[in-house]
């Protein structure tokens, strides 16, 4: 069977909360589980213990907090469904690298309650172990869909209902002004490149973070925060 791999005591738990995925298998330290009873609780699950050392090997990093699980693989939502739901609200990266960017994201939308995150299938970052350590688990919450073509998925999705909005350090629009009350697509470029000339055009409208301080601009995944909580802001008010 197919698997994979999950480290950190807060990913490993949201894997076991949100049920769609099984764990295989579960290795963790005598410490891990002093401070994580539930890690003991987990229904016909394959509980190892081992030392500190071993769980650095298994999981190729020193950052998985004493608790290591092999999982079933990550299952991608669909954009198109994602889109199409009852006033959506999607964060879409475009060609963003950086898996911790990537899981930042994701920790924001899912706390923002957004519909998904979603990431093009060439040149990005998809979800791997750092991701869901980076994004707390939240990757078990908040789907995750991959496009070909993210200029033609943001072309085939908006209209009447759905408004696509750039993230633009050049807008005119400051975030707190933009309307993100009915369905809502933002989009979000990497970081030293921005958006791609194709993906900006295809876009309806464009805001900006303004900046006060010396900084020209902010890390992708607190763009993306910002916006993401104004969303829910405005949203709330409506």
């Amino acid at each position: 069977m197919t698997r994979e791999l999950v480290y950190g005591r807060r990913p490993v738990r949201e894997v076991v909360r949100a049920g769609k995925r099984q764990v295989l298998e579960l290795l963790a330290t005598e410490r891990a589980l002093a401070a994580e009873p539930w890690l003991r609780e987990i229904p016909g699950l394959r509980l190892q213990v081992g030392p500190e050392r071993r769980l650095n090997d298994v999981a190729g990093t020193m950052d998985h907090q004493g608790v290591v699980a092999f999982c079933e693989p990550y299952r991608y939502a669909d954009a198109h469904e994602l889109a199409g739901g009852e006033r959506p609200l999607l964060a879409c990266l475009d060609q963003v690298t950086d898996p911790h960017n990537l899981g930042a994201v994701c920790r924001s939308a899912e706390g923002a309650g957004a519909s998904g995150v979603v990431v093009t299938e060439r040149n990005a970052a998809r979800v791997t172990p750092a991701v869901c350590k980076a994004s707390a688990g939240a990757v078990e919450h908040v789907p995750v869909a991959v496009v070909v073509n993210l200029a033609r998925f943001l072309e085939e999705v908006k209209g009447p209902q759905v408004w696509v909005w750039a993230a633009a350090g050049d807008a005119e629009t400051p975030v707190w002004s933009a309307d993100f009350a009915t369905g809502t697509v933002l989009v979000f470029g990497a970081e030293g490149r921005g958006l791609r000339p194709g993906v900006r055009r295809v876009c309806d409208d464009a805001f900006a973070v303004p900046l006060a301080g010396s900084v020209e601009s902010l890390n992708v995944s607190v763009a993306a925060g910002v916006a993401l909580f104004e969303a829910a802001r405005q949203r709330r008010s409506a």
